[in-house]
């Protein structure tokens, strides 16, 4: 407790900022204030018997989340999965995705101090829990050690910058890791940078969003915006974050064919209307994908207005560039357009994915370019090259198969738990999986 001390007064004090910041954001994302209770532990919701707790904090967790949910619900099917989230564009996505399952329910994790921790554990008393990648709070960690709920670290992945920043809080950081129960990394290099920061139990289990699949309803919706586009090549900008959007627009203008047509997705909808304006400051005509209207011959661009399409704009492309790589943003995840066949030209800037950026350049399924302008330029030599895209395509898909199988392999760790965790506290229930 003396450890965490400093670390909860640094709390209290920030918390007033902390809903400053949450007010500021609510002005472009009124999500952001809906539900404020549950950030302090105050939840209307309550799942029909017991409960598995999953914490993916935004999009990228949830979707990631996605198969490891559907198999918990098979592994345990007397349990609901509680999923919680620290932003309303990931709770959107898991309402997209499991939002007619009365077995998944959906909330905010409250902030991360000594008391709402143990509210939040009172209120849905889960019989175990399972992190997404690497979010990590010490409070609730420990309420999770004190009550006997077992945690699991699941699809964990660290990068050398985020290693380094952890290590700045040696003993606290090393309390934490100690607080959970096993950990299953993305890779060896994720596994050792763990392990360095005091994790004990680490296994190298793969990358869940490997096992994602696009399902009939996002492939449907494909075929619907190719025919849309007609004949018209299409180049997707996937994923893209604040700055970015300008410098593709800017290339994507001066170097492609009048005929090549723009999908530009970017990745928080809260800046579809900027973006949208961004476009039209330049004098280049824009269509919106939620106007489910014919694309005009002399649109340059098609804005991806929606939430929980990604499949859907990756299939109906012919090459996509991937987003917060072009800036040092760290990258995003270009598993999925690699699983339905999509060329993928990534920019410099991948350290949060570089061991998957770095194998599918490797095997041929990506290629990394040094800026926009060259991106772009990368992604119309894919369009002017038929082979060349067959090649990539093909490359992709075999490169997203072999790496399938994280699921698996996180369930059965998780029915470890059963024989590993200490004997609950009466009240709360350890997995008990079928």
């Amino acid at each position: 407790m003396l450890t965490r001390l400093p670390y909860t007064l640094l709390w209290l004090l920030a918390l007033p900022f902390v809903l400053l910041r949450l007010l500021w954001r609510a002005r472009r994302q009124p999500g952001y204030i809906r539900h404020l209770g549950e950030r302090f532990a105050s939840y209307r919701v309550r799942a029909p018997g017991p409960v598995i707790w999953v914490h993916a904090v935004s999009v990228g967790e949830t979707r990631a989340a996605e198969p490891l949910v559907r198999a918990l619900l098979e592994a345990w099917p007397e349990h609901s999965v509680v999923i919680t989230h620290m932003t309303p564009t990931g709770r959107e996505t898991s309402r997209a995705l499991f939002g007619s399952n009365a077995r998944v329910l959906r909330a905010y994790l409250p902030y991360d101090l000594g008391c709402l921790a143990e509210r939040f554990l009172r209120h849905f008393r889960p019989s175990f829990g399972v992190i997404m990648e690497t979010e990590l709070w010490p409070n609730l960690l420990a309420a999770c050690r004190r009550n006997r709920v077992a945690v699991m670290l699941a699809n964990a992945r660290l990068s050398e910058r985020s290693a380094r920043r952890y290590a700045r809080a040696p003993v606290l950081t090393g309390l934490t890791m100690k607080a959970l129960d096993v950990i299953g990394a993305q890779t060896a290099a994720d596994a050792a940078r763990l392990q360095q920061l005091g994790a004990a139990r680490v296994s190298v289990t793969g990358n869940i969003k490997f096992d994602v699949t696009p399902t009939a309803a996002a492939l449907a919706l494909a075929t619907q915006l190719r025919e849309r586009a007609g004949e018209r090549p299409v180049v997707l900008a996937a994923s893209t974050r604040e700055g970015e959007e300008a410098l593709l627009i800017d290339a994507f203008v001066r170097l492609a064919p009048a005929k090549a047509l723009l999908l530009l997705v970017p990745r928080h909808p809260q800046r579809f209307d900027e973006v949208a304006r961004l476009v039209a400051g330049r004098g280049v005509k824009l269509q919106r994908r939620s106007a489910e209207e014919a694309i005009d011959t002399d649109t340059r661009i098609l804005l991806g207005d929606s939430m929980g399409e990604m499949f859907a704009y990756y299939a109906a492309a012919d090459v996509a560039l991937i987003g917060g790589s072009w800036l040092p943003l760290g990258g995003q995840n270009l598993i999925e357009a690699c699983a339905v066949g999509t060329p993928v030209v990534v920019g410099p800037h991948t350290f949060n994915f570089m061991q998957v950026a770095e194998e599918a350049v490797r095997t041929g399924a990506a290629r990394r370019a040094t800026d926009a302008a060259d991106g772009i330029a990368a992604a119309l030599a894919v369009l002017g090259d038929e082979d060349m895209r067959a090649q990539m395509a093909a490359a992709g898909r075999a490169f997203a198969t072999q790496h399938q199988g994280a699921t698996r392999r996180t369930i059965e760790l998780l029915r470890g738990l059963q024989v590993q965790s200490p004997a609950p506290r009466p009240g709360l229930r350890a997995p008990a999986a079928r």
